[in-house]
């Protein structure tokens, strides 16, 4: 096993890397997604793909490609109030271009903050939905007067392509261990700068070394990205045997592992043997349908045996989606901490592979009763684009608590109604109040995303 000594240097080296990678500008389309994977291909033979605008991928379709070079608010003193080039969570993602003069109360219609943590810029999104803003501290925001101001952003909506870097080590088998992760966020190191560069690493090591599985990595943008790969390569969809999405991997929070769909899979139980094998603090938590990009390879049509080991979990610490997800939040002994728990997972499954024998999940069926409704997805392959439906709300990343909730039933309904889970039994696995899902799943009965059987 590596030594304390390379693992200092490894988190070393990693933080270095976090921080040549934190300044870029990255979206889910674009020019910093292309800088970052040129950045990681000097460490791996990453291969580049680009994918073009309009393409259908399962209910998707390739969004057009987004770049800015510039944005920023002026009063009408010419002092600039918020500023692109000081921070690029200052404009909401995917902003239009805007070039005029405004009021205040206009103004804060477009303005984002977070009031109860009133020192931090937030990072909101508007991929699907064309809009323009700025976010900004919230200490910040109740400083501004009336006045009027001068508002620009810089910036190009054109049909380019969705790009996404591939890299496979070969194995003495075609049986795959997946490592997946997401190169989408802009200035944010734990989520999720942690997670390219650990997979970068580990890729790098591993390519050292005689290895019985192949092993592919995969950096791509949240969501899209993923359910991109697998739409285009459902033929290699059947070799993966064993898969970890990684994000969430340098604060010194407790490791955790959120086990795969199943949550009995090889994978489940060798990432588990490692966490009480390290002597460490670790949680285990099951399932749920959503999250990163486990919520498409576990999707029901696809059920890969995938879970995610990471520290904190998103949206369980306080720096989640804002400016204070910085250089500071993260440090180098987590980094180089989690590695090794990465590097131990691959290891044992290396040196186990024979005792493994791969099969089939066959979830189990279950007679219901008539008050207990069982649905199918009609859109198994992935979760359904919500948005053009207008099941979700068009800007991403807001916290509003009711609006959460019904998010958490949507997915929770859609990802296990497969036909053999009734919606008691979604009920049990959610712990949300089944009135909620009941009419969630009148909502999506609406939207012809599922149909009662």
């Amino acid at each position: 096993m590596i030594n304390k000594f390379d693992l200092e240097k490894i988190g070393e080296e990693m933080y270095e890397l976090i921080r040549e990678l934190y300044p870029i500008n990255r979206s889910i389309t674009g020019d910093g997604v292309r800088k970052t994977l040129k950045i990681l291909q000097k460490k791996i033979e990453l291969k580049i793909h680009e994918v073009p605008s309009g393409t259908k991928v399962f209910d998707w379709t390739i969004p057009q490609e987004w770049n800015i070079n510039d944005a920023y608010i002026l009063n009408s003193k010419n002092e600039k109030i918020v500023d692109f080039q000081k921070s690029n969570l200052h404009v909401l993602q995917y902003s239009i271009p805007i070039k005029t003069r405004i009021k205040l109360d206009e103004l804060k219609n477009h303005i984002y903050t977070l009031p109860k943590q009133p020192k931090n810029i937030p990072y909101i999104t508007s991929f699907y939905s064309k809009n323009w803003g700025f976010c900004m501290s919230h200490n910040e925001f109740l400083k501004l007067k009336d006045d009027e101001y001068f508002v620009y952003i810089d910036s190009k909506l054109t049909d380019g392509s969705l790009t996404y870097g591939e890299y496979l080590i070969k194995g003495k088998t075609d049986e795959e261990v997946l490592i997946s992760t997401y190169v989408c966020h802009p200035s944010l190191c734990n989520d999720n700068l942690s997670g390219p560069v650990l997979a970068t690493i580990l890729a790098k090591y591993l390519s050292k070394h005689d290895i019985y599985y192949s092993i592919r990595f995969l950096f791509i943008p949240e969501t899209v990205g993923a359910i991109t790969w697998l739409s285009i390569n459902e033929d290699k969809i059947k070799n993966i045997a064993h898969g970890l999405v990684a994000t969430c991997l340098g604060d010194s929070g407790i490791s955790t592992y959120k086990k795969s769909r199943d949550g009995n899979n090889i994978i489940d139980k060798i990432v588990e043997e490692v966490l009480i094998e390290s002597g460490e603090p670790y949680k285990i938590l099951d399932f749920w349908p959503s999250g990163s990009d486990e919520r498409q390879y576990c999707s029901p049509a696809f059920n890969l045996p995938i879970g995610s080991l990471m520290r904190t979990p998103y949206d369980m610490f306080n720096e989640y989606h804002t400016s204070a997800d910085n250089l500071d939040f993260v440090r180098k002994d987590c980094l180089s901490n989690s590695f090794s728990k990465y590097l131990s997972v691959i290891h044992k499954l290396e040196k186990n592979h024979d005792n493994f024998k791969r099969k089939k999940s066959v979830l189990e069926n279950k007679e219901t009763s008539k008050d207990d409704p069982v649905f199918i997805n009609l859109f198994p392959k992935c979760e359904p684009q919500l948005g053009k439906r207008s099941v979700y709300e068009n800007i991403g990343g807001q916290k509003d608590q009711e609006q959460l909730k019904k998010k958490k039933g949507i997915q929770w309904i859609l990802n296990f109604s497969d036909g053999k889970h009734s919606l008691r039994d979604i009920e049990k696995k959610s712990k949300l109040d089944y009135d909620l899902l009941l009419s969630m799943a009148d909502l999506l009965n609406e939207k012809k995303l599922l149909s009662e059987i």
